[in-house]
């Protein structure tokens, strides 16, 4: 399991021209999912963002999290964070889980960030075309994969 993290000022996510979740100060969160992703990645990745000291204090100082700071979250599935570019100029997403495997694990990662976060976030519409809109604060952009934890 993959994310990129964007702490952000201002985000929303639009389908078909309608905005379908928009947040304020917060995080942006892009997930890509593999076949061998699980809970175990699902429950690690999301303590991990939550937790993650990336909005700053008094002093300016990023010590202060997601939960601590009460923030606001979206959640947007994106395959091509598998995306291998070993070969050629056209990208393979041959490790990107499949919808059936892909859509239940997106959706028990929502669930359990909600949870951990004790509110609901905001999400994208999972296969859809999307439109996403962002003010990134910092610039501050992370990259997590939970199959990498050393």
């Amino acid at each position: 399991m993959k994310v990129v993290i964007q702490r952000v000022l201002k985000a929303s996510v639009s389908v078909e021209n309608e905005i379908i979740s928009t947040i304020n100060k917060g995080l942006l969160i892009f997930l890509g999912i593999e076949d061998a992703d699980n809970k175990e990645d699902i429950q690690w990745i999301v303590k991990k963002i939550i937790n993650l000291r990336i909005f700053n204090d008094e002093k300016g100082v990023m010590n202060k999290s997601l939960l601590s700071e009460n923030g606001a979250a979206i959640v947007v599935s994106q395959f091509t964070l598998h995306a291998s570019t070993k070969k050629g100029n056209r990208p393979s997403y041959i490790k990107a889980a499949k919808p059936e495997i892909a859509i239940p694990l997106y959706e028990e990662f929502i669930q359990y960030f909600e949870k951990e976060l004790g509110k609901k976030v905001g999400t994208g519409k999972f296969g859809a075309a999307m439109q996403v809109a962002l003010i990134n604060d910092g610039p501050v952009t992370i990259l997590i994969d939970s199959k990498i934890r050393i």
